[in-house]
């Protein structure tokens, strides 16, 4: 290879390598959707359920006040009792 097949070939891959950067920088802002696991909102939200299943409040009372589906509910109250079983060891 000569060097002006060697400078025509190092344009090529300069090209190909802004092209990449390009492409990636589109996956870099994609959002990944789901649940984002143990955010601010996510531990806000956590810290306020878990105030009201400490103080007693019935499960409908802390659907409705905090505007969580069942689901959520359920999930919350075994991260809690998870965290309580690693609290007592």
């Amino acid at each position: 290879m000569n060097l002006e097949q060697a400078l025509k070939r190092i344009e090529e891959l300069e090209k190909e390598v802004d092209s990449l950067k390009n492409e990636l920088k589109k996956y870099e802002n994609k959002s990944l959707g789901g649940r984002h696991k143990h955010d601010d909102k996510w531990q806000q939200n956590f810290e306020e359920w878990s105030s009201l299943y400490e103080k007693g409040t019935p499960i409908t009372e802390i659907m409705s006040s905090t505007g969580m589906s069942r689901r959520t509910y359920y999930r919350y109250k075994a991260y809690y009792e998870g965290l309580q079983k690693i609290k007592q060891k």
